[in-house]
């Protein structure tokens, strides 16, 4: 069954129904749920299927991609001596075939594209000079390493330039997504606990199609995660080896901002990992937000400087959590469940989940038609000795109001304390005197239940729960 991805099914019709031929890259995160999409939008019936090989040379590459011309009623034939002759036999295939709209899925696009294969030119080729002619064609690559497809493909400036005309990238699944792909397998969690399966996870469906029913938040990651038989134990290499070909670099940069809680700037990665100060950060940075894994943030006030944060949940978890598990305690979010590193960590955890519903924080302020930009913003010791401030969340409105968001992760009713309610007003102030060009200042409190009507509540101006977090 297909959860979601409404506007993603619709944009593959549309391609499907076109009096033209057309050239869709659907692209994401390993295990986001591309090829499920696709098979599913189009009942898993196309002129032409294959898949690329994982970590497989030339040859082994053209010999399965002989198979599936093979599979799709090609008839025997030899291994074809490279990819100019593999896509004309794919083109005669589609000349013989009696489909109306003749639907070409190549799954894993990038893992074709092996050294001194001119694997690229020859599917520009196949494009240019023939099913881009034609009116009968679409053509669907899809692939893991979105750094490929964004920059082979997407960014392509020679014959494939400007010539896809579908760009689908898939993003993890949403809260509300999750909420309704537990209730369509029948898996009774509350919405505390698939909030912090969430910050855990991530949105990605495979992630939770092996949750198993009966069994509580602490169980499963264990089970997933902490035993050495684990399906996700050795999850992060796999996952980041899918996506870039020499991860290292990434990893390292990953690894950086996850010690940051807080975010760095391009130049405070650069100097942390030992990188160059040049195009070759901007690279890592670049393929990292098209994977999702990090989020850029403006600096309030300032065209170039931004912070950039890590976003991706699974990874986070795992920095925390499973590189340091080196006792290997197979039950240890068990045991770990009620201990202060747990404590410490979903406090973060729950701020990368408001990151990644943003859309769903305006809604619940009321401003979805308004338009906003979102900021991080600080400052260091004022002139006459003031304490620095740092806001992670600022939502600029065009209706003259600014958001300062502060994120509290509490299962029980949040307690506005002295403190909080002195920090908050100490950030607002120092951001008006600094920044506020005449806007209104609203502080808005994100916490996962109500803040009690307690203590220094009523210094609170909105206040948002995780209930608003799950809204579609």
């Amino acid at each position: 069954m297909l959860i979601g991805r409404q506007q993603e099914k619709e944009k593959l019709h549309e391609a499907y129904q076109s009096e033209y031929s057309e050239f869709v890259a659907v692209y994401g995160r390993r295990r986001v749920g591309k090829t499920f999409l696709i098979r599913e939008t189009f009942s898993y019936k196309f002129t032409f299927e294959h898949s690329g090989v994982a970590k497989g040379n030339n040859r082994t590459q053209l010999r399965a991609f002989r198979d599936s011309l093979e599979d799709a009623g090609m008839g025997k034939m030899g291994i074809p001596a490279n990819w100019m002759d593999a896509f004309a036999a794919l083109r005669q295939l589609i000349k013989r075939s009696a489909d109306g709209k003749k639907v070409v899925f190549i799954d894993e696009t990038p893992w074709m594209d092996t050294p001194r294969s001119d694997f690229v030119p020859a599917l520009e080729y196949f494009w240019n000079a023939f099913a881009s002619a034609r009116k009968d064609v679409l053509l669907i690559i899809c692939g893991s390493a979105t750094s490929w497809i964004v920059n082979k493909v997407l960014k392509n400036h020679g014959g494939l330039h400007n010539r896809v005309t579908y760009r689908l990238p898939i993003q993890p699944f949403t809260l509300y997504e999750c909420e309704q792909y537990m209730r369509s397998r029948k898996i009774g969690l509350s919405r505390y606990d698939l909030l912090e399966l969430y910050m855990v996870l991530g949105g990605v469906p495979f992630y939770w199609s092996m949750l198993a029913r009966g069994e509580s938040v602490a169980q499963n990651i264990d089970r997933l995660v902490f035993a050495e038989n684990g399906p996700l134990h050795y999850e992060f290499n796999e996952l980041y080896d899918s996506l870039f070909k020499n991860p290292e670099q990434y990893i390292t940069v990953v690894m950086a901002l996850g010690k940051a809680g807080q975010g760095m700037t391009r130049d405070e990665i650069a100097n942390a990992c030992g990188l160059d100060n040049n195009g070759k950060t901007t690279h890592i940075l670049d393929d990292l937000q098209e994977c999702g894994f990090i989020r850029k943030i403006p600096t309030f006030g300032l065209k170039n400087q931004a912070t950039f944060k890590l976003i991706d949940n699974f990874t986070l978890f795992y920095l925390k959590f499973i590189r340091e598990n080196s006792g290997g305690d197979e039950q240890f979010w068990t045991h770990s469940y009620l201990s202060p590193i747990r404590s410490a960590w979903v406090g973060l955890a729950f701020e990368r989940v408001c990151f990644q519903h943003l859309r769903q924080i305006k809604a619940a302020l009321g401003i979805s038609g308004v338009a906003t930009n979102t900021y991080a913003w600080r400052t260091g010791t004022g002139k006459n000795g003031e304490a620095g401030a740092q806001i992670d969340m600022l939502i600029d409105r065009a209706d003259n109001m600014v958001n300062i968001c502060e994120m509290k992760f509490s299962k029980q009713e949040y307690v506005v304390t002295a403190d909080d309610a002195k920090s908050l007003h100490h950030k607002a102030w120092r951001f008006v005197n600094e920044k506020g060009h005449g806007k209104s200042v609203c502080l808005t409190m994100i916490t996962v239940s109500p803040i009690s009507h307690t203590g220094y509540w009523g210094d609170i101006h909105q206040n948002i729960t995780a209930d608003d977090l799950f809204k579609e």
